[in-house]
């Protein structure tokens, strides 16, 4: 029976309703030891919760799995900017700028750890992003990575990462890639930067993903994606595919493609292109163009928002896009291609999807 109950859906009231069938179900799902096995066995598959604007929760779920409007909501403690950093396996990643630190943050509990930014990782001439994470089937410890890009003569020539690990304490070795010749060719007039302004790091497989920009006042075209393998602790750079390449940064999202592997969801007018990296028999990788959706009406915009349509976030294990125009907020599920009318949209705020198992008033 345990093993049964093990393999319920990891939405909110499965467990709670499970336990009202007998005794015996709720001895075995309020049992520390089934709590223990629950999160990890549904690592691969979290419902979308909701998300974070700003510090205020807004659930997603329909009943009976809705999660109590602001129940995840907090406060800041402290004076100075807050930069969130997203969401993953049941942490939240906030930079705090001014007191140059990291907090790690459980949503269900409130507590905080907070981390001090390494040296290198200036947070004011050099920007910095960050991903907080769990190793699967572990929910005591967790790691961070943190990338900036370092300068030399007022030039960005580099990006940098280091990974924090919870169990350690410290900080590891500086981990370093060269910024790619388009970046750099342009530095003296727009210094390149990672910012995570309309999309957050994304998890494919056992890679980190974050697209990075070269941010100045009148464009924010994309320059590339920055790639943190976590198994081989490595840096590199991918282009992007050619033919969308000089596009503004919030028609670019990194995804898992469809089958696996890496992926981009690229905004366009009226439709959207997915995109997938292949490698082909001489192991050369290359973009490939998959499917194209049609945009317009399915989400019924009238003409002034089809212009104004720009990606929110990305809720990463869901598959799910988060688009947005100066009046209404969408969710769309990239498999089923559902579509649904989330609330109205705060066309200066950012999203950031809070995907966790969360059962009875316990996260896991």
């Amino acid at each position: 029976l345990s093993e049964i109950l093990l393999r319920l859906p990891p939405d909110p009231s499965s467990l709670p309703r499970a336990s009202l069938v007998a005794n015996r179900w709720l001895g075995l799902v309020s049992d520390p030891g089934f709590s223990r096995r629950f999160r990890p066995h549904h690592h691969r598959n979290p419902p979308l919760l909701g998300f974070f604007e700003s510090s205020h929760f807004e659930p997603t779920m329909d009943s009976p799995n809705r999660v109590p409007e602001g129940r995840f909501s907090y406060e800041h403690t402290g004076n100075g900017c807050f930069i969130p950093f997203g969401c993953r396996h049941g942490l939240q990643l906030i930079f705090h700028q001014s007191g140059k630190q990291l907090h790690v943050r459980d949503p269900f509990n409130g507590d905080k750890r907070r981390l001090p930014v390494p040296p290198g990782f200036d947070g004011w001439e050099t920007p910095i992003s960050g991903a907080v994470f769990r190793a699967a089937g572990d929910i005591q410890h967790f790691q961070v990575v943190l990338v900036g890009t370092e300068r030399n003569n007022q030039h960005h020539t580099r990006v940098i990462a280091r990974v924090y690990s919870s169990e350690t304490g410290i900080w590891g070795n500086l981990m370093s890639t060269p910024l790619p010749p388009k970046a750099s060719s342009s530095m003296d007039q727009h210094p390149t930067k990672i910012r995570m302004w309309f999309t957050i790091s994304v998890l494919v497989g056992h890679s980190l993903y974050w697209l990075l920009t070269n941010i100045s006042a009148a464009t924010n075209m994309l320059d590339g994606i920055l790639e943190f393998d976590l198994e081989r602790q490595t840096l590199a750079v991918i282009p992007v595919p050619v033919d969308i390449a000089n596009n503004c940064l919030s028609q670019f999202q990194v995804m898992q493609a469809e089958g696996g592997g890496l992926g981009i969801f690229f905004l366009s007018k009226f439709s959207a292109q997915l995109w997938k990296m292949e490698t082909d028999s001489d192991g050369v990788a290359s973009w490939v163009l998959g499917r194209t959706v049609e945009l317009d009406k399915p989400l019924s915009l009238n003409p002034e928002e089809e212009e104004s349509l720009i990606i929110g976030g990305f809720a990463e294990y869901n598959n799910v896009v988060f688009l947005r125009t100066p009046t209404n907020f969408f969710m769309v599920q990239l498999e089923s291609l559902q579509f649904k009318k989330v609330s109205k949209s705060n066309s200066l705020t950012r999203y950031d999807p809070f995907e966790s198992v969360y059962v009875a008033g316990h996260g896991y």
